[in-house]
């Protein structure tokens, strides 16, 4: 056996709990500190306690609240980043176009989209809304992937 790589061994080394000696038993250091030992847990003493280590249900409560605020504000900017919520400016058209689609109450992409899924004819009976704007509208639609 080599010498000087074992540590050195300890047969009566003390266990120590709340500052009282509660046995001996052999081990590579002098003295142990436990917090916890089969003659206060409470499994073995019968009686039902709750630990609440350094507020770790507190902890546990905020990061769940804050993981519920996220989700809120993740669902909030997909709702308003939606090319529907946009106004009718962002579709590219011309003045007279556009003039035509807000004075029939048209003001948002949305709402020119369910204009269009009611069939091309229920935007080209707009007065001021042809055939290119018909064709500029269904562009944008396509780019964005709002139609087919």
């Amino acid at each position: 056996m080599k010498k000087d790589i074992h540590p050195e061994w300890y047969p009566d080394a003390k266990i120590i709990c709340n500052g009282e000696v509660i046995m001996t038993v052999g081990s590579t250091k002098p003295e142990l500190s436990v917090e916890i030992w089969s003659g206060n847990h409470p499994f073995y003493t019968g009686q039902q306690r709750l630990v609440d280590t350094e507020g770790q249900v507190e902890r546990f409560m905020k990061r769940l609240q804050r993981r519920e605020e996220i989700k809120s504000e993740v669902e909030f900017e997909a709702e308003s980043s939606s090319p529907l919520s946009l106004g009718i400016e962002e579709i590219g058209l011309n003045t007279r176009a556009m003039n035509a689609l807000k004075s029939e109450g048209l003001e948002t992409v949305g709402d020119v989209h369910a204009r269009l899924l009611q069939g091309d004819d229920a935007l080209l009976s707009i007065t001021g809304v042809g055939q290119k704007a018909l064709i500029d509208i269904k562009k944008y639609f396509r780019a964005n992937g709002l139609i087919d």
